[in-house]
Parts: C-alpha cells; structure tokens; sequence
C-alpha cells in the first residue's frame, strides 16, 4: 500500500500537454468533471496510480494505461500480473497493488462516528452486531470502522464495490480477520484471501483485502519480463515477412 496526500501530486501545474499524456485515456473523463475539487482529486489519484504501478513494471508513468471493469474496478492494460486498487479520504489518497491476485484498499477518518447513526444495521451481519454490542462503548466505533474499510477492500478486490451488500458476509470484529464470514458468523472462505487494518497518521483507518488467485505471485512484474521471448520472436517475424510482403502486392 501506498499513502499520499492529494495536493502532493497535484499534476495541474505541469500543463495541459503534460497532464494529457500521462492521464492517456482517462483525459477525455477528467475534462468532462466540472466540480473543481473532484476534478483535481481525479487527476492527482490517477497520476499516483500511474507512477507507483510504474514503479512496479520498470516502465515510464505516460506508458501505463488504466482500463476499467464493467463495474469500474481499475485495471492495468496490458499487465495482467499486477492487480490495483484506489481509495480516497479528505486529501488522503491510497493505492494498492498486488502481484499474487486480486486487491482491493480503503480509506476512512478514525473519527467518523458510525455507532448509534443508524449506519449499523445496514452494514453488519446479526454475528457482528452481536460481537460489537458485547463490547466495551469504546471500542465500538474504531470496530465498526475496522469493518467498514474491510468490507470496502473486500468488495472492491472481487469487483463488485457497493454492489455486495454489506449484510451478507462479515468478518470477526474482535479479532484480526482471516476469512469472510457468513452472516452467521460461520466461516465463508478459507485460506483464499488476507485481511489487515491500519491505523495511519493517527487521523485514518485503513483496510486491505488481497485474494490468492492460485497462480502464485509475480516475482518479477517488471514489463520486460512478462513478455515469452519465443511469442515476442514470433511476432516480430510475422511483421517483418508482412512488411516485405505489401511492396510486392503494390507491383502486381
């Protein structure tokens, strides 16, 4: 995971021909954001995204372009052995990338009051709500927040964000969390995914769920070496005869 604050990769001030390049096919959206703050917090997100995961494949941060799920989770195309997630909070910003399967990250202020809102029965399971209420009051709000921002990584990992309603799978709120939960408590999967929560900056609660996806990790993501020399050469000499080929067609 990665943490940074908003105004600290502010692109604007590079030029329109700058931000253009390295926002690549996510241009076309910012320019049609009309709200200032959302605009700039698009733009400062997506060129975050670029730079780390850029980091990560030994390529430049204009060559990394996102594509997006029918739902909107964010992808790289091109390199399906790193998988990214994105998350947001005030000027906070958070990415996550993954070379063993799927991820997903969120953020939220430690201080948001989500226990007697109201907020509770629509986003835990009866096996939560119970754990929770057998807790001291202090400690119900910061786990409800734990579960909030897992339950956030979680959905957004599989692809379905807000879509999952949030009843229908739990996890231990007593407890670091190894599986997802049934809304009956009783284990939903085993083994297959990791959970963790973060305290940061001592203003933000953070999650992060990484699913296995069974191929084991990338250990190597770098661009370069996910590429199979033997369909590289292949291509390369498909191209070639091509290009010897079209001269010949033009004189006949």
């Amino acid at each position: 995971m990665l943490c940074a604050r908003q105004d600290e990769w502010q692109p604007e001030g590079a030029g329109a021909r700058r931000l253009r390049a390295l926002l690549g096919h996510d241009w076309e959206r910012y320019r049609e954001l009309t709200h200032p703050r959302i605009r700039a917090r698009f733009a400062a997100s997506r060129v975050l995204l670029k730079y780390a995961s850029a980091a990560a494949l030994g390529v430049r941060p204009q060559s990394v372009e996102l594509g997006y799920s029918l739902t909107g989770r964010p992808c790289l195309r091109g390199y399906d052995g790193v998988h990214i997630s994105l998350s947001h909070t005030d000027d906070l910003l958070l990415v996550g990338l993954a070379t063993d399967g799927a991820i997903g990250v969120d953020a939220e202020r430690s201080d948001r009051v989500l226990y007697g809102s109201g907020l509770g029965r629509h986003m835990c399971t009866p096996y939560e709500t119970e754990l929770i209420e057998a807790m001291p009051v202090a400690e119900r709000n910061p786990a409800l927040l734990r579960l909030w921002t897992l339950k956030e990584a979680y959905s957004k990992a599989i692809g379905l964000g807000m879509r999952f309603r949030f009843t229908d799978f739990g996890f231990s709120p007593d407890r670091a969390p190894t599986d997802v939960l049934r809304p009956d408590g009783t284990p939903g999967t085993v083994g297959a995914w990791a959970f963790h929560t973060v305290s940061y900056a001592a203003h933000y609660t953070l999650g992060v769920a990484i699913g296995d996806d069974g191929f084991g990790r990338t250990g190597d993501p770098a661009a370069a070496t996910a590429l199979d020399p033997g369909i590289v050469e292949a291509l390369l000499t498909a191209l070639d005869e091509e290009e010897r080929e079209i001269p010949a067609r033009c004189r006949e």
